[in-house]
């Protein structure tokens, strides 16, 4: 078997190596292809089919943008109980495209629902027909280009020939990196759990570097595991811990169009009969499933367009969480903040107006902030063990925490987030050349 590892050599960033990342093996009851569409004008993986032979349950999430992609107009109208394939294209988000970026869609989804349906009668005992409203689309890339309808539609029975029914790393490697755009690295993560006494698989990919800020779903995320439960189980679960993961990371303030975050269950595991998601014997794979959730998050924020470094922000003893997170992402989206951390400057005075801006009451005789484990203001006043050379010291580093404490009560938020560089500006200003 021949992978095509382009994407991934292809990378500004050319430290990352495979064995960087997890273990991903197989799933039961997910099979993978990806191929090049010719979208773009390198050689590169841009077009990348998850099919389900038996069918899987699932949930997903979408942006909250007012104007959205056809892809998620699409999936909107879907209301099968269970997803036969999950499509995804790079290069095009499919957004802004009106009645032919639809169309489009329609077209592809009749095209895989005939080369499927052949699939399906070459190699199962007992060959099912795969409707076109049984797939889901992701798109990705471009805003308010015309969607390559004809030139996806012909690489589709390659697709199709190169399905691998069996994964191991390097086919998860694969799919994650035929999903980016102006990522830098591949995001996979995996967890592994049990329900009752069954052994459980979750697995999972996301992309996303730009136009990156928490708004329901804030990139593209797909998860996958072996367990038996139902779609109205997996949409509860996903909402619950969609909220201190993907909705907990920001890059640069901006909901894209195409935002999806989506679970599918094969249900090649028989574990016990779940009765609801409050049921006890979901709290391992609840757990798990947060994990991975919030694994792929912090990876697309550390992977934010230009980033040099990774900014983890902490609001505490907040009357409300929602106040908490209000603070967070007003320090999380600053521009002044974001490059005093680029410019390695311990620029307090960023943090402040970001915090005072946020529109949260507060006693600014209450109020602490930490650099790390560096005391900066305890108490609404300079900390008597300041030194502006240690705080100097700890910004060269490439991960940074800021710690804020309101002191007002017992709720708390974290949100996760990168610096502005001059990187940022030369990436989105080539964007489309």
């Amino acid at each position: 078997m021949v992978i095509n590892l382009n994407n991934f050599f292809n990378t500004i960033s050319k430290n990352s190596k495979m064995g960087d990342f997890q273990d991903l093996d197989h799933i039961d009851g997910l099979s993978v292809s990806t191929i090049c569409a010719n979208l773009y004008s390198n050689k590169r993986d841009d077009v990348v089919m998850f099919y389900f032979r038996n069918g899987a349950t699932y949930a997903s999430v979408y942006t909250q943008s007012k104007l959205i992609s056809e892809n998620i107009k699409w999936n909107y109208k879907i209301n099968k109980k269970k997803i036969r394939a999950l499509f995804i294209n790079t290069r095009n988000a499919n957004a802004f495209t009106g009645k032919d970026g639809y169309k489009g869609l329609k077209i592809l989804a009749e095209k895989l629902s005939e080369e499927l349906t052949l699939k399906q009668k070459s190699d199962e005992e007992k060959p099912e027909k795969i409707e076109s409203n049984e797939i889901l689309f992701a798109c990705t890339g471009t805003i308010g280009e015309k969607f390559p309808t004809e030139k996806i539609k012909k690489s589709i029975p390659d697709l199709i020939k190169k399905i691998k029914y069996t994964q191991n790393k390097y086919i998860w490697m694969k799919a994650s990196m035929g999903i980016l755009t102006t990522d830098l690295k591949p995001k996979v993560a995996m967890e592994e759990c049990h329900i009752g006494n069954k052994p459980i698989k979750i697995y999972g990919i996301a992309k996303g570097s730009g136009m990156i800020f928490p708004n329901m779903a804030t990139t593209l995320g797909f998860i996958f595991t072996d367990a038996t439960i139902s779609s109205t189980i997996l949409k509860q679960l996903l909402k619950q811990n969609i909220k201190k993961t993907f909705n907990a990371i920001s890059c640069d303030g901006d909901t894209s169009t195409n935002d999806m975050v989506s679970i599918f269950a094969t249900g090649k595991v028989a574990n016990s009969q779940l009765k609801n998601e409050k049921d006890k014997k979901l709290t391992e794979f609840n757990s798990a499933l947060f994990n991975v959730l919030l694994n792929l998050a912090k990876r697309v924020a550390a992977d934010g367009e230009g980033a040099s470094k990774f900014v983890t922000i902490k609001v505490k003893n907040c009357k409300t969480e929602e106040e908490a997170k209000k603070i967070c992402f007003s320090i999380a989206n600053s521009p002044l903040v974001k490059t005093a951390i680029a410019g390695e400057d311990p620029n307090w005075g960023r943090i402040i107006m970001a915090i005072g801006k946020s529109n949260v009451d507060l006693n600014p005789n209450k109020l602490s902030i930490k650099f790390g484990k560096i005391s900066i203001i305890e108490n609404g006043k300079l900390s008597s063990s300041y030194n502006e050379n240690e705080a100097a010291d700890y910004m060269k580093e490439k991960k940074i925490d800021i710690i804020v404490n309101l002191n007002k009560g017992n709720k708390e938020f974290i949100s996760y987030t990168m610096d502005l560089t001059k990187k940022y500006i030369e990436i989105n200003s080539d964007y489309r050349t």
